[in-house]
């Protein structure tokens, strides 16, 4: 079975899984005037001021840190 073909068959809690031990997402947070960092499953673990000091702290931790519009 192709790798593409097994993606088509995760659940939903597989697939909002996948990466949470290798990715982390950088988002701008209008309301709090900064960059949230969260899990690949959603959680979020931090908010800071600064974009470049949100994927310095992800890459700290041993993880890909991955831009989010």
């Amino acid at each position: 079975m192709l790798m593409s073909e097994q993606f088509r068959h995760l659940s939903e809690q597989e697939l909002a899984m996948l990466g949470v031990q290798h990715l982390a997402y950088v988002r701008p947070m209008a309301e709090a005037e900064g960059y949230g960092i969260f899990a690949a499953d959603g959680t979020q673990m931090a908010l800071v001021g600064d974009r470049s000091v949100a994927f310095a702290i992800v890459r700290q931790n041993d993880l890909e840190p991955v831009s989010v519009h």
